[in-house]
């Protein structure tokens, strides 16, 4: 029996009792017929009134309950695709409905963000498999062909001598980004900031690239205000963050292509932006918001010359994390085609 049946027998059972008090003091003498039939006639109008106003104040509070129970069974089935708070009802009923939403929310946030985590790993595991078996596979075979010396002619096997060195060089690099980008994600590297120069820490970058952008004859543009304060950073992670930036730019860049490096100060946001921006194929909107996660490629045939390793742009985005700062991509302005990676360091 539902509680509002019970209710309602309750009540009427109480105007019953009242009524039978009536009779029996007209049968004892107490009050007399007339009196007797005023107050029997005023009791059945207290239980007309009583049963309407219960009725009416009952129904909203039993569509408060079928509402949330809908909403407790469509958050047991993982359904949070509807739940809304109803504008009826008592205050409490209402403020408990809210709580439900707030937590089927909140649920729905915890159970995308394991599913996130899960295919992250997923994802994860395929790509250090895939980049970690290649050059070992690389490795493995010219060992072996030199092992049993199938190789005859000294410049071949030199060749492969060269070759074995350089996968075992890259698998070496790959595996110490793995281990940096584990340190910075799970917060094991201590922030221990100094007061440093940006403006050397990018012409030491530049210094480290100078034979390849020469090489690939870019055309290179740096611009950097004439006063440029000192900054609280780690030096060896932005050297690390503006390296990545200028590798990427410099291996989407066609020859004879034009990179330009823009520093910005905002004083009112009390904030420095590096910008480098190049002249490639750039980004796609639909890469730009998985571009910082590790192992994410735009190239979807993971050439490692054109794609990279994909941890490069993770690192950075830990790093400028780490400082407190932003990292982004977009499209520059004024161009048809190239990317613009910008990242932030705070003033203070």
């Amino acid at each position: 029996m539902r509680l509002r049946h019970q209710l309602i027998i309750i009540n009427l059972l109480c105007h019953g009792i009242m009524i039978a008090a009536l009779i029996v003091c007209y049968v004892q003498m107490v009050l007399t017929f007339e009196q007797v039939r005023f107050f029997i006639g005023i009791a059945f109008i207290a239980v007309l009134v009583s049963i309407i106003a219960y009725w009416l104040m009952t129904l909203p509070i039993q569509k408060s309950i079928e509402q949330l129970m809908r909403v407790t069974n469509q958050i047991s089935r993982r359904d949070f695709s509807e739940i809304r708070v109803s504008e009826r009802g008592p205050q409490e009923f209402r403020d408990l409905e809210v709580a439900f939403t707030q937590m089927g929310r909140k649920l729905n946030q915890s159970f995308q963000q394991l599913e996130d985590g899960e295919r992250a790993r997923r994802e994860l595991i395929a790509n250090v498999s895939h980049d970690l078996r290649t050059p070992i596979a690389v490795v493995q075979s010219m060992l072996e062909a030199l092992q049993d010396d199938l190789i005859k002619d000294q410049e071949t096997r030199e060749r492969y001598f060269t070759t074995s060195l350089k996968e075992i060089e890259r698998l070496s690099s790959l595996i110490h980004d793995l281990f940096e980008l584990s340190k910075l994600e799970a917060g094991q590297e201590r922030f221990e900031p100094i007061r440093a120069d940006l403006e050397s820490i990018l012409l030491e970058v530049l210094d480290a690239h100078t034979v390849v952008i020469q090489e690939k004859k870019i055309d290179l543009q740096v611009k950097v205000p004439e006063q440029l304060p000192f900054l609280y950073m780690m030096p060896n992670k932005i050297i690390r963050v503006i390296g990545n930036l200028l590798q990427n730019a410099i291996r989407h860049s066609p020859p004879n292509g034009i990179i330009q490096i823009l520093i910005q100060m905002y004083e009112s946001e009390q904030k420095i932006e590096v910008v480098v921006r190049d002249e490639g194929e750039g980004v796609a909107i639909t890469d730009q918001d998985r571009i910082f996660e590790r192992f994410y490629r735009t190239d979807l045939s993971r050439n490692k010359e054109s794609g990279g390793s994909g941890l490069g742009l993770a690192i950075a985005k830990s790093v400028v994390e780490l400082h407190g700062g932003e990292i982004g991509v977009r499209k520059p302005e004024n161009q048809r085609q190239g990317s613009e990676f910008w990242f932030t360091i705070p003033l203070a």
